[in-house]
């Protein structure tokens, strides 16, 4: 079966997505919890989503947009596919009582249950304190598939994730990616499902496919150098890039990725968290060619990327402010997604950074504006659409982390 995936930029015109319009799953996550599920605060279910809902209608009027849940209710209905699911996620969670539950189910069912959670029936003690213990635990990083799945030219990458609280994620995108026709690939470079070594984990938001033949990826606390490595090999084995950029992450927690202080906004265009690519903060930056055994330091990022000739110029989240930089910086202002060159979605809240948009020649465009039909974005004018997300972003991410681009068109 020929690819249906192609991914080799990531401005260039998107023709499918996958998202995941969160479920009862966010629930899950509470005050006591919310560490273990990842999140720094809890989020109101009904309003995110609302947000989700309409960030998925403007992401509609460009793209073909496919959801986690649909697929993996069609998927689940192949009996191979449905073993393959239950026994790999016994692998995460053992218990046999509960396989042959999962077995019972109707696809639908089973979805919802491997999604949203499943309760242990609990004992007395257990029950007078208050204390549920989940038999199979939710999945409310799930909104966030970018981690989980990319596409690198015709391939695939089933994410290794850091934590395992998503290990089960791993297992749903490797069955969408190997049973689904829409998802039908060219193969997985790394199978993050299968990965279990200490040091080797590997998330999409450190993943950027910005050329053909160049990868810009994140050395951070999610994903290490021992991946990163493996990563380069099959890329560079299969022909699928020349030259890999490593941008060497700092030890922060508003900064778990890449993409949440860079992203590319049109060709030529980026936004770019001020402060660590420019000053005493820069990051340092790895060069890993094809065909060579070593690595090289590169003093500045713009002109790494300006050596394996892909020059940039930088928009500045939050504008030269430093306090404007790190509020903004905190609600995803970098976590951008291009639908086609030069035109991006991005939060409506982030004041400063729409303002250097528009000095940089973006018009700025409200979501529901484009959705009633007032206004569209021109051929050739470079637009950013903005989207309510003050729910959304509670989770720890912007409208890149919230899509897996499937498909986007050639030039």
């Amino acid at each position: 079966m020929s690819s249906r995936l192609l991914v080799n930029s990531e401005v260039d015109r998107l023709e499918s997505v996958l998202v995941h319009t969160p479920g009862s799953e966010l629930e899950a996550v509470t005050p006591r919890n919310r560490e273990d599920f990842l999140y720094d605060d809890i989020v109101d279910l009904e309003i995110a989503q609302r947000e989700h809902r309409r960030f998925v209608a403007v992401l509609e009027r460009f793209s073909e947009v496919l959801q986690v849940r649909d697929l993996l209710g069609e998927v689940l209905a192949n009996d191979e596919a449905r073993s393959v699911v239950i026994t790999k996620t016994m692998d995460v969670v053992a218990s046999e009582p509960l396989a042959q539950r999962l077995q019972a189910l109707a696809p639908e069912e089973l979805v919802t249950m491997i999604i949203e959670g499943t309760v242990e029936s609990i004992g007395a003690i257990a029950r007078s304190v208050n204390e549920p213990v989940y038999s199979l635990p939710p999945l409310p990083n799930l909104f966030f598939p970018r981690d989980i799945g990319m596409v690198v030219g015709g391939h695939v990458v089933v994410g290794s994730m850091r934590y395992g609280v998503r290990w089960t994620e791993e297992l749903l995108v490797k069955a969408l990616f190997r049973f689904h026709p829409k998802l039908a690939n060219a193969g997985i470079l790394y199978d993050g499902s299968e990965e279990r070594r200490a040091g080797y984990t590997l998330e999409g938001g450190d993943v950027h496919r910005v050329r053909d033949d160049l990868l810009v990826v994140g050395f951070s606390e999610r994903s290490s150098a021992a991946a990163l490595d493996q990563l380069c090999d099959e890329v560079f084995a299969r022909g699928l890039a020349t030259d890999v950029l490593v941008v060497v992450m700092p030890d922060t927690q508003t900064a778990i990725h890449l993409d949440m202080i860079f992203s590319m906004l049109d060709h030529g265009l980026c936004a770019v968290y001020p402060p660590f690519f420019r000053g005493p903060e820069r990051l340092a930056v790895l060069h890993r060619r094809r065909g060579e055994a070593t690595v090289h330091e590169r003093a500045d990022f713009f002109g790494a990327l300006r050596e394996v000739g892909f020059g940039v110029e930088p928009v500045l989240i939050g504008g030269e402010d430093r306090a404007s930089q790190d509020r903004e910086q905190w609600s995803s202002a970098c976590n951008f997604l291009a639908v086609r060159p030069g035109t991006v979605i991005g939060y409506r809240r982030n004041d400063q950074t729409l303002g250097e948009l528009e000095k940089a020649g973006f018009r700025v465009v409200p979501g529901y504006e484009l959705l009633e039909g007032d206004t569209r974005p021109r051929d050739g004018e470079r637009t950013v659409i903005t989207i309510e997300g003050g729910e959304l972003v509670r989770g720890g991410g912007g409208p890149r982390c919230m899509t897996l681009p499937l498909r986007r068109a050639t030039p």
